[in-house]
């Protein structure tokens, strides 16, 4: 059962990364270069994807407190401090985010509610993008796949 979720943790975690930095590079191509199309196009496929993330996320998270239980070496305490808030910054802040922009973008209401939401949106998303990194790091650095670099 080990190796099963030796496997599914970096599967789940790399799934989670890959899809909420394709989140937020979709959203600014799409805000900087697209047009109204092509924001309602990106605004309304992300709550769809979001079955995919939210259970990616889950998997890396239960995965990983799997994997780490007992463990105490500061990396993998950096690890469970980080899951709580990256879960909570995306069930309380992105998911309702993209359920609202979506039903906005797909009524055409770019307006300044639709924006300031946006905003926060890619604030939030950003926050978890580089929160999900850092874990990625971390069990990189924890499975010996990456060796921690020393202060000079």
């Amino acid at each position: 059962m080990r190796s099963l979720v030796k496997l599914i943790h970096p599967v789940a975690g790399a799934t989670a990364l890959l899809m909420v930095s394709g989140f937020l590079i979709a959203t600014l191509l799409a805000e900087l270069a697209g047009t109204p199309a092509d924001i309602v196009v990106v605004k309304t496929a992300i709550p769809w994807l979001l079955l995919v993330l939210i259970p990616a996320i889950a998997l890396a998270g239960g995965s990983g407190f799997r994997l780490g239980a007992g463990w105490t070496a500061p990396l993998a305490a950096a690890k469970r401090r980080r899951m709580p808030l990256i879960a909570a910054n995306g069930l309380l802040v992105l998911v309702p985010a993209a359920l609202f922009l979506a039903a906005k973008a797909e009524a055409g209401a770019f307006d300044a509610t639709f924006y300031a939401v946006q905003a926060v949106e890619l604030l939030a998303g950003a926050t978890n993008l580089v929160l999900l990194g850092l874990n990625a790091r971390d069990g990189f650095v924890l499975s010996g796949r990456l060796r921690r670099r020393t202060a000079v």
